[in-house]
């Protein structure tokens, strides 16, 4: 009795960031300019209010009334007494100059906190465009990066100005990237070489072979040998196109076209449906439409391997292999899962690795060459995917591909 495959748990989107609370460089650096005028102000206005509140307080001068008949008219003061006696007059003189001095600190402190707010206002703008011009030339560089993350490695920075920490980074990641131009271009031209190199003499020892065998006259024993080299000779020809085509997958897809993923797979099923019938393997699962942009032969070649691992790595009776494509929420999934032996957690990654499976290295084997995996990676992250192995309860695998919209 089979155990039917837990459904896939989709991937939570991450949250989108505000741009204007993201704590960018330039606008850190803004809150330093005008945290730091700020301050500034504040404390330049502390010192001018104490400077103010000693001068009105010691530099006007203090008036008394001497007399006996005192009278007052025409003052600012309406609380002083037009009438009254001596020490009642001055008293009131006092108050009206106290009351005077205290108004005239409040209205300076009013007006200096708002032309300070105003000022600081204007400190955070212009060290917003100030902190943006400085800043400029890191922008270059970023977008420069970003164009050379795009496989595009002939740009350059080209930063003029001044000779500065600035141009200097610049600079330096100019020689970088012509250091990984020579580098990915020497690996292209190495790639081309070995693909001729190597195709062109295993495709004439397939024909000597094939010639042989088709000979009449050979006998049982070399008619045996030669179907035994063919299949070496095969064997030979799977691995270097495997190692071709993982040499090309590391590399970003720069010519990407809408593809569909249920197209793909369906393509890949057909390739691998007769080895699946040969085996007792069913086949099933349900495929939406579900657009990716990417390399249509690359994205084949992906479903296939694992289309064929999911096949070749199976159960000898009532096994069954699921293959499902749908669409989510800012990604297209590709989702292989199938029945077979029982994989630890811990043996998963290594699957990975060229070369290499479940407690076997290749040597001896007959069911691939030991790239199949690797290329997935690859393949996959030359299309800014993600793939994740999980090992199934009862056995088998689930293989789920992500690619971004």
């Amino acid at each position: 009795m089979t155990i039917p495959p837990k459904p896939a748990r989709s991937p939570q989107p991450l949250p989108r960031r505000v741009p204007w609370l993201r704590p960018t460089i330039r606008i850190r650096l803004t809150l330093l300019y005008g945290g730091m005028f700020l301050m500034a102000g504040i404390v330049l206005l502390a010192i001018i209010y104490l400077f103010v509140a000693n001068i009105l307080k010691s530099g006007i001068p203090e008036f008394r009334v001497f007399g006996s008949n005192v009278k007052l008219l025409n003052l600012g003061c309406p609380d002083l007494p037009s009438v009254g006696t001596t020490d009642e007059i001055n008293a009131g003189i006092s108050n009206c100059l106290q009351n005077h001095r205290a108004e005239a600190l409040r209205d300076f402190l009013n007006r200096s906190l708002l032309a300070l707010l105003g000022l600081t206002v204007v400190a955070f703008a212009f060290g917003y465009a100030m902190a943006g011009r400085v800043l400029s030339p890191l922008g270059r560089i970023t977008r420069t990066a970003q164009r050379v993350a795009g496989s595009d490695l002939h740009r350059r920075i080209r930063l003029g100005g001044p000779d500065d920490e600035l141009k200097e980074l610049a600079d330096t990641f100019d020689e970088m990237l012509d250091r990984l131009d020579r580098a990915f271009e020497s690996q292209r031209r190495f790639v081309a070489n070995a693909s001729h190199e190597l195709r062109t003499p295993l495709a004439i020892n397939r024909t000597l072979l094939e010639v042989q065998l088709a000979d009449p006259d050979a006998s049982v024993d070399l008619a045996q040998l030669g179907k035994t080299l063919l299949a070496t000779n095969e064997r030979s020809e799977q691995l270097v196109e495997g190692l071709l085509l993982l040499a090309r997958s590391e590399n970003k897809i720069v010519d990407k076209k809408r593809v569909d993923l249920a197209e793909v797979a369906s393509q890949a099923l057909d390739q691998a449906r007769a080895e699946a019938q040969a085996k007792g393997v069913e086949i099933r699962g349900v495929r939406q439409q579900a657009f990716v942009q990417g390399n249509g032969v690359l994205l084949e070649r992906i479903a296939l391997n694992l289309v064929q691992n999911a096949v070749r790595y199976n159960i000898a009776q009532e096994g069954w292999v699921e293959v499902t494509t749908e669409p989510q929420q800012g990604c297209a999934v590709l989702v292989v899962s199938n029945t077979g032996p029982a994989v630890p957690a811990y043996e998963v990654e290594n699957l990975f690795e060229p070369f290499r499976r479940l407690r076997t290295e290749r040597t001896g084997s007959d069911k691939g060459v030991g790239l199949g995996l690797s290329i997935v990676r690859s393949v996959v992250r030359a299309h800014d995917g993600s793939i994740t192995a999980t090992p199934r309860e009862g056995g088998g695998l689930v293989m789920r591909i992500s690619f971004p919209e």
